[in-house]
Formats: structure tokens, C-alpha cells, sequence
């Protein structure tokens, strides 16, 4: 499946190889994708900052292939993590699962709605 979306990086910002400044994507259908943590099939956590990461990529990655699309037409990526973990599992993990897609994305730390749970990802993609 080819990529719908495009990225945008002004060439006086900063060109960061995981991410893009900005994205565009065609006008037409969309599926936001809810919050996806760390859990299996059963609903369960798993434990460690990078296999929760990795967890709820595929999760994502479920949810956009079930949409009728995928990682490629992501437009936005929004990363929460636990207050207080470091991020560098995280980013490690993305990348495993991830790949080198570029897409928009923000990482906020916050304080997570379901106990234990030290990561949750959203998304936006363009369903072609």
C-alpha cells in the first residue's frame, strides 16, 4: 500500500530522522485512532517501559490494518508516557516496532489513567 500522506520540514528547522515537523494528507477519509497501552490480547499488562511500548504499537498497528489502512498513512502520533520514566526504552522500542517512518508526533509525560501502566499511543491516519 503507498504512502497517502506527505511530510513537511521547513529547511530552516532542525531535519530530525524519526520524525516530521508536519504532515500532509490527502483530503478524504481519516480514522483516529483511540489510546492503545501496553496490553495483550487478554487485557493484560505486560511489564517493562519497552515491552508495554512495543504492546501498544501493535496494537496500533492492529486498529489501522482493521481501518483498512496502515503505519505508512499515519499522519500524527501522540505518545504518553508515565510521568518520571525515561523515554530512551521507549524511543528504542518504537523504533523495533516502527521502523524508520516519519510521521508528526508529540511525547507528553503524564499520569496514566489505568494503574501501571507507563505508556499509551494515538494516532491519526489517512485511510485510502
Amino acid at each position: 500500500m503507498a504512502a497517502l500522506v506527505t511530510p513537511v520540514d521547513p529547511p530552516e528547522m532542525y531535519q530530525n530522522p524519526a520524525f516530521a515537523q508536519g504532515m500532509i494528507a490527502p483530503a478524504g477519509r481519516m480514522l483516529y485512532v483511540g489510546g492503545q497501552n501496553g496490553a495483550d490480547s487478554s487485557g493484560a499488562l505486560l511489564t517493562g517501559l519497552g515491552a508495554q511500548t512495543e504492546q501498544a504499537l501493535h496494537n496500533l498497528i492492529a486498529v489501522l490494518n482493521e481501518g483498512g489502512t496502515g503505519p505508512e498513512n499515519v499522519v500524527k502520533l501522540t505518545i504518553y508516557l508515565a510521568a518520571g520514566v525515561d523515554p530512551h526504552e521507549a524511543y528504542a522500542a518504537t523504533g523495533a516496532v516502527w521502523g524508520d517512518r516519519r510521521t508528526a508526533i508529540t511525547v507528553l509525560a503524564v499520569s496514566p489513567a489505568r494503574e501501571d501502566a507507563l505508556v499509551e499511543i494515538d494516532a491519526i491516519a489517512a485511510i485510502p
